[in-house]
């Protein structure tokens, strides 16, 4: 390598890159403080999203709890030879997604059991269904 190629790596690899940190550190426009102030999602809101979210998931988790825990839903999983207690303990391990999709299936069911609109039999298929459902989504 000749010395001329040597001093121009040398340069591009040192004093370039110090040079343009430099300028971006002293450039009034990209200092740290505007940039911590233009975050797309402020913190507070972050947080609160948080707070959301984490209250919405207890609330899937004990509607599903609930209706897990009914006298139908134990007849029910009785009947097909499975744990109650185990698939209660499997709730939490399940996405906030697949927590959220069960517990509307839970209220729907009970709403149409108050209803009228459904039988004892079609309870029963829907409890053992989203037991299924929790004991596949825990084992996966």
């Amino acid at each position: 390598m000749k010395k001329s190629q040597l001093g121009s790596m040398i340069l591009m690899r040192g004093v370039v890159p110090a040079t343009l940190i430099l300028l971006l550190a002293c450039s009034p426009g990209l200092s740290l403080q505007a940039a911590a102030e233009d975050h797309i999602v402020s913190s507070q809101a972050l947080q609160q999203q948080m707070v959301n979210s984490s209250a919405a998931r207890q609330k899937d988790a004990a509607t599903v709890t609930g209706f897990l825990a009914s006298s139908a839903a134990e007849h029910a999983l009785r009947s097909a030879h499975m744990d109650s207690v185990q698939i209660r303990t499997a709730i939490p391990t399940l996405s906030n997604q697949e927590l959220a999709n069960l517990a509307t299936r839970a209220s729907d069911a009970q709403q149409k059991v108050a209803a009228g609109a459904l039988t004892t039999g079609m309870l029963e298929l829907i409890i053992v269904l989203i037991a299924v459902i929790i004991i596949v989504a825990a084992i996966h």
